[in-house]
């Protein structure tokens, strides 16, 4: 279920770019925006997912998610939640010692 949230976080980021003059900076804004106001636990959810290309036999193999726009859109998804604090991705705030 989880790289469903993946694919239709990157579809949104698209479908905000296409309604955009800037579209690169709109898609950026919304992948931005979703990564701002993700829940821990959600953030903690989609950070255990392999990376984008990573598994072949999964939905974040090879295919639709695996090139273009989606495929830029879930990659910075994936970074930024790698990216980001180790408290972020705990609900109550744990760090990891």
């Amino acid at each position: 279920m989880g790289a469903h949230a993946l694919g239709a976080a990157a579809y949104a980021a698209k479908a905000a770019s296409l309604a955009a003059d800037d579209q690169e900076a709109a898609r950026r804004e919304e992948v931005r925006w979703q990564i701002d106001h993700m829940m821990p636990d959600v953030r903690a959810a989609l950070s255990s997912l392999p990376l984008l290309g990573e598994n072949s036999s999964g939905p974040l193999g090879t295919g639709l998610l695996a090139s273009g726009v989606l495929a830029v859109t879930i990659r910075e998804i994936q970074s930024a939640l790698a990216d980001a604090p180790t408290f972020a991705r705990h609900p109550q705030g744990v760090t990891e010692g």
